[in-house]
């Protein structure tokens, strides 16, 4: 868990960017409707998350900046018993005053009738340029006078570029679960299931060891479907002889973990598998030992580029000259995707990959990222060795770049084909 005092922490940090005579203004996520009465899960808005560490909705969260000091006022929704029967308990603006650590705290319909009184005489407005909840345009219609307006993730997203220990440990927390669901479905009798079945295994298992929610959509694919990049359907029969693509990470106390193996339907890999697969697994391994601070991603993807096209030209599926298969991004037919993101917080988390003048930022102890290589053959691609065709590969760790370099820290989810094999 991330602790109160992190939490005040974070606001400190992110008070100091912001200029003097403004007001920085957080929503909180919003439940949204499936159908009639009926909602999808609710999950935080991240910055909003990120800041206050208050999990319910229909919250704000302001940063009012004066010359000298800032004030951070909460705004929750109401203790109401009638509703809280439906819904739930809520904290309630007495017990949210004594549980965080702001300045003050208001009842959620008190918004709009203090706004005016944070916003009077202030010359800048921060708030999320790319959001569409409505309640900005409101924020916007109440701040007309105010002819500055800034987007707040230019200074949050720069923040959350840097993990603590605390947020590595629960990045570290998620991918322990996310390693447990992974080794069952390698252990698993495959041949005749359902890809469905295996996402069922693997969500399953999350939501027995505390990860109540996944990351992202699971993606089971076996055989061609593993050659579609955001295959969700999972519904195909899982085919002796074939490889199943299983990119599926849980998401634990909000951290998100994000892992890709691909493995044999019957346990073992044939001939012109392994070929591809320990060519992918290679690139990954040689990626993963560039990082280090002062790398730029721009150079993990140009040698991912250049050792991925090298070695679909030594397999025969990449034709003529490496150099021109280059220039001419040959490669983008059998590997359109990039060497990977940020991740925490969101699964691709919402961090700036340049800096505001264009310049790209380096890699910086504390980060974390994904390397994720791949090759993705379409079955009626016949400019391929016929052995090759249908075969999608994708292999994806999490790494925390160090001070000297960087851990894998995915690194026991089992990858090499003895380890799949022998699993």
């Amino acid at each position: 868990m991330i602790s109160q005092k992190e939490y005040t922490k974070r606001r400190k940090k992110f008070a100091k960017k912001l200029e003097n005579n403004s007001v920085a203004v957080l929503y909180s996520a919003k439940y949204k409707t499936r159908s009639n009465d009926t909602e999808y899960p609710f999950r935080q808005e991240s910055n909003f998350y990120y800041l206050s560490g208050f999990r319910e909705d229909n919250a704000a969260l302001l940063f009012v900046k004066s010359k000298g000091s800032t004030k951070t006022i909460l705004f929750v929704q109401k203790k109401d018993e009638a509703l809280e029967l439906w819904s739930g308990k809520r904290v309630g603006e007495i017990q949210a005053k004594t549980i965080f650590d702001v300045d003050a705290v208001y009842t959620s319909d008190m918004f709009i009738q203090k706004l005016p009184e944070f916003l009077k005489g202030k010359n800048t407005l921060y708030f999320d340029f790319a959001s569409k909840d409505e309640r900005i345009n409101s924020l916007k219609d109440n701040a007309k006078t105010i002819a500055s307006h800034k987007d707040i993730m230019s200074l949050i997203g720069y923040m959350r570029l840097i993990k603590s220990p605390a947020e590595i440990m629960m990045i570290q927390d998620a991918l322990e679960i996310t390693k447990k669901a992974h080794h069952k479905v390698m252990q698993l009798k495959k041949t005749g299931k359902k890809e469905y079945e295996l996402q069922a295994e693997i969500e399953y298992i999350f939501k027995k060891n505390g990860a109540y929610s996944d990351a992202y959509t699971s993606i089971v694919a076996c055989a061609n479907a593993a050659n579609t990049l955001h295959y969700v359907e999972n519904a195909a029969p899982l085919l002796d002889g074939a490889l199943i693509l299983i990119d599926a990470g849980c998401e634990f106390e909000y951290y998100a973990s994000d892992i890709t193996r691909t493995i044999p339907v019957n346990g073992k890999f044939s001939q012109a598998q392994k070929e591809l697969y320990e060519m992918v697994l290679d690139v990954q391994v040689r990626i993963i030992e560039m990082i280090k601070p002062k790398i730029k991603r721009s150079e993990l993807q140009k040698k991912a580029v250049e050792l991925l096209s090298k070695g679909m030209h030594d397999l025969g599926i990449l034709k003529g000259s490496l150099k021109k298969n280059i220039n001419k991004e040959k490669y983008k037919k059998y590997y359109p995707h990039g060497i990977g993101h940020w991740m925490g917080l969101d699964v691709h988390d919402q961090c700036p990959y340049k800096y505001e003048n264009g310049d790209e930022i380096p890699l910086m102890s504390g980060m974390v990222l994904t390397i994720e290589p791949g090759i993705y053959i379409d079955k009626d691609d016949k400019k391929v060795p016929k052995k090759y065709r249908g075969i999608g590969i994708r292999i994806e760790d999490d790494i925390l770049v160090t001070k000297n370099g960087y851990e894998n820290l995915s690194r026991e989810i089992y990858k090499s084909v003895k380890e799949i094999e022998n699993c």
